[in-house]
């Protein structure tokens, strides 16, 4: 009897440390119970597209011109070190990035360049390429968000101006 006792319990709490393993979504699921398509790096295709950080959609309209005077200057202080516009650096040449990348994945390298080198796999080949690892500025949202339309306005005018 206290063998078919303990043993009773000893199932019990092994099924309820089995249940309280699973519970929850599953993998590749979001809060809607939608799948998330993932690629081998385990992002979706979003993480994909947009990056990895704070910055999940931009809109964008005409170029204004006076936030992309600020992203010139601040390009100059924070980006020059590393990038130029038209040639390669330390960094890859910055003049056309807005053709290859979406607003979002700019933003977010800015913003978090770390997480961005660890776990997105186009950032991670530019590593490769590169070997230098993109270095934290600390910058605001909006500050990145200047660099962006600066970018835009390069983009607009051929990709080659520097500041």
């Amino acid at each position: 009897m206290k063998k078919t006792f303990i043993l009773s319990g000893l199932l019990v709490l092994g099924l309820l440390a089995l249940s309280a393993c699973g519970g929850g979504e599953q993998a590749g699921e979001n809060q809607g119970g939608q799948k998330a398509a993932a690629d081998a790096s385990g992002l979706t295709q979003e993480q994909i597209e947009k990056g990895i950080g704070p910055i999940t959609s931009v809109t964008l309209g005409p170029i204004d011109d006076a936030l992309a005077a600020k992203g010139a200057e601040l390009f100059e202080v924070k980006c020059t070190a590393c990038h130029k516009l038209d040639k390669r650096y330390i960094g890859p040449p910055l003049g056309e990035v807005t053709a290859r990348r979406t607003p979002e994945f700019i933003m977010n390298m800015i913003l978090n360049p770390e997480e961005m080198m660890q776990k997105h796999p186009v950032v991670k080949e530019l590593l490769a390429q590169y070997m230098a690892q993109m270095a934290n500025q600390s910058l605001t949202e909006e500050e990145a968000r200047a660099i962006l339309e600066y970018l835009r306005k390069v983009e607009a005018e051929g990709g080659s101006s520097q500041p």
